[in-house]
């Protein structure tokens, strides 16, 4: 190996471990014994950076060692002018080496060292860690969030403001502990070492300063509010292409490509109008920062001649002067923009805290126990609820469901089935009475315990874009390959997913299925929902329209497997195709939120009642929705 190879090696085996150091001071994923963002904008920051303020103390520190190695750059310009033109060249080393020398080891040591030391920090230490554990913690507490929440929003503008918080939270304090550095040991440096050359030339730098910050006062609010309502712009805008791309299909299907375009545009050109906005004071801003710096170094220069002319400086001083101001005026323009970052970040964070520094609004108790179901018997006791609405949508509903026993609600859309369902497994809290499994009321117990113990496949099914495997095991995360494959075969699902094959050549189970399953037709997709829950094997069985999705065929080859799925569980089926529910136990009729008929479908038509209009009006096995003809 050569010794330049040799000298690379070593290098490499000293630098790879430091960056290792520093990358590994904060880890991303955790979570503070405080999980839930507080509401106040500086509350806000402090949840965050108080997890890393070692780090940020450290930063701020460093930053003030760098601010006051690069003053000295002017001052040493200053001396050496001062030593070259009043020592003799051949007495130059020999008197002026000590002051040389030293000047040599900051420029050459001690100032590397310090910019090296502050980029580790804010590369290595903060730049990532912090940005990703803020979007961490502001998933993990945004994806606990009630189902309403995520019902309310688009899902876009959602991920859009927990992807961008965290950068411009780390983005702010950064530029925060670095520029006020810069301020301070600028200002008061440059104002002590030209007052002490003459007050006349600190004339200049104290206007400018005065100047400086009354342009500071002026423009920052207002990008601040402007950055916010950009901000909230194009989350909108976000949203609204993330909701037409998730619903591509629909679009497609009813040839609305241009409605959209008009959906779209209209958000854009909202967005280009507060980008606008906000780029004009930009402009002004620089354009008033410029003017003042161009005034500070002429107007410097000029006092600094006319006082060397009159003899009261001498030419170091004014060697010294002169780059400092200059330097001054590049300081300021990092300055500036640093704060006016901050500000524009600060509206990104407020903007962002509109979704993420929102309480939970269903919460398990404190100390609530596991749900332990031994049985599987369901009561709904006096249940009231009306999503907030003052008329109720279910009004003192009570019905009992036995150990085992598999029942079929009916009813017209909007009798209240699936409202039920959904308090079942406590996707909203009821408003009046209980429900009970096993005798245990499910708002004293967890929410995750509750949800385990039981399997719902919905109407509606949607897969993660993930593999087939993923999303089967989804039902039973520790499931064998084995498991995996008897689910799918129960299912019939399994000689389909073998035909599988995704665009990155991917097969069988290793396939992925699309976002939200698209690449799969809807019976498949059923399959493999029906899969994941047969690999669940939950006491407690919800059936949303389970089979609404298959083709006749289909569905009669999986009634089997739905049979030996239900063995042995409480089942509670909702179907508006009552063939599919008729060999239930028991049929439970709701309407507008009330039961009006209960028993067997047999009993059902010979009373001649609700139900057994229901029945014959029916087309193709379906409840048709006409309430006069029914009544």
């Amino acid at each position: 190996m050569s010794s330049r190879g040799f000298t690379l090696s070593r290098a490499g085996s000293f630098i790879g471990p430091m960056f290792k150091f520093f990358e590994r001071l904060l880890a991303t994923t955790t979570i503070p014994e405080q999980p839930v963002p507080p509401v106040g904008l500086a509350a806000f920051y402090w949840h965050f950076a108080s997890q890393a303020k070692r780090l940020f103390v450290a930063l701020f520190a460093i930053g003030f060692v760098v601010a006051l190695l690069d003053v000295t750059i002017p001052v040493f310009i200053g001396k050496v002018i001062t030593l070259v033109t009043n020592t003799r060249p051949d007495d130059l080393l020999t008197e002026a080496w000590p002051m040389l020398l030293g000047m040599a080891a900051v420029m050459l040591i001690l100032r590397p060292l310090a910019f090296v030391s502050q980029h580790l920090l804010m590369n290595q230490a903060i730049a990532a860690n912090v940005s990703n554990r803020i979007r961490w913690q502001n998933h993990w507490h945004v994806v606990r969030q009630s189902f309403s929440f995520f019902q309310n929003d688009f899902a876009g503008r959602i991920a859009t403001r927990v992807m961008q918080t965290g950068p411009a939270i780390r983005e702010s304090l950064v530029a925060l502990l670095t520029a006020v550095w810069f301020i301070l040991v600028y200002g008061t440096s440059s104002l002590i070492l030209l007052a002490s050359a003459d007050l006349w030339l600190a004339l200049p730098v104290t206007v400018w300063f005065l100047a400086y910050i009354a342009m500071l006062r002026y423009f920052v609010p207002r990008m601040r509010d402007r950055s916010k309502i950009m901000s909230e712009t194009r989350s909108m805008l976000t949203g609204r292409v993330v909701d037409t791309y998730t619903n591509i299909l629909t679009v497609k299907l009813f040839a609305r490509a241009r409605d959209e375009d008009a959906y779209v545009r209209e958000a854009i050109d909202q967005h280009s109008d507060r980008f606008h906005d906000s780029l004009r004071l930009n402009t002004m801003f620089a354009l008033t920062l410029t003017t003042l710096n161009a005034l500070l170094i002429t107007a410097t220069g000029a006092f600094a001649i006319a006082l060397w002319r009159n003899g009261d400086i001498g030419v170091g001083t004014v060697a010294m002067a002169l780059p400092m101001t200059t330097q001054i005026v590049a300081a300021s323009g990092w300055v500036a923009w640093q704060i006016t970052g901050i500000f524009e970040n600060v509206g990104v964070v407020q903007e962002g805290m509109m979704t993420i520094a929102r309480p939970h609004t269903l919460l398990d108790r404190p100390g609530a126990p596991e749900l332990i179901v031994t049985r599987g018997a369901v009561h709904f006791d006096d249940v009231r609820f009306g999503y907030g609405r003052d008329t109720s949508l279910l009004d003192g509903l009570t019905l009992d469901v036995q150990p085992g026993e598999k029942i079929g609600l009916v009813g017209r859309s909007g009798a209240g089935k699936s409202t039920l369902v959904n308090l079942l497994l406590r996707f909203f809290d009821v408003e009046g009475g209980r429900i009970l499994i096993d005798g245990q009321n499910i708002a004293d117990v967890t929410q995750e315990s509750l949800r385990t113990q039981i399997s719902v496949v919905t109407q509606d099914t949607s897969l993660l874009h993930r593999s087939i495997r993923d999303n089967i095991r989804y039902g039973k995360p520790g499931a064998s390959e084995a498991e995996i494959v008897a689910a799918a075969q129960m299912a019939h699902a399994h000689d389909f997913i073998l035909d599988l094959e995704d665009q990155l050549g991917r097969r069988g189970y290793d396939a992925h299925v699309g976002e939200r399953g698209v690449k799969l037709s809807g019976g498949q997709r059923q399959r493999i929902a029906i899969s994941r829950v047969i690999l669940k094997d939950a006491p407690i069985l919800v059936l949303d329209e389970a089979t609404s999705a298959l083709d006749s065929e289909v569905e009669a080859a999986i009634q089997s497997s739905l049979g030996a799925l239900m063995h042995g569980k409480t089942v509670i089926a909702i179907a508006h195709r009552l063939s599919t529910i008729a060999m239930m136990d028991r049929l439970v009729i709701m309407d507008r939120g009330t039961i009006v008929e209960q028993g067997t479908h047999d009993s059902l038509l010979r009373a001649g009642g609700h139900y057994a209009t229901l029945w014959r009006h029916q087309s193709g096995g379906f409840i048709v929705e006409d309430r006069e003809a029914a009544e």
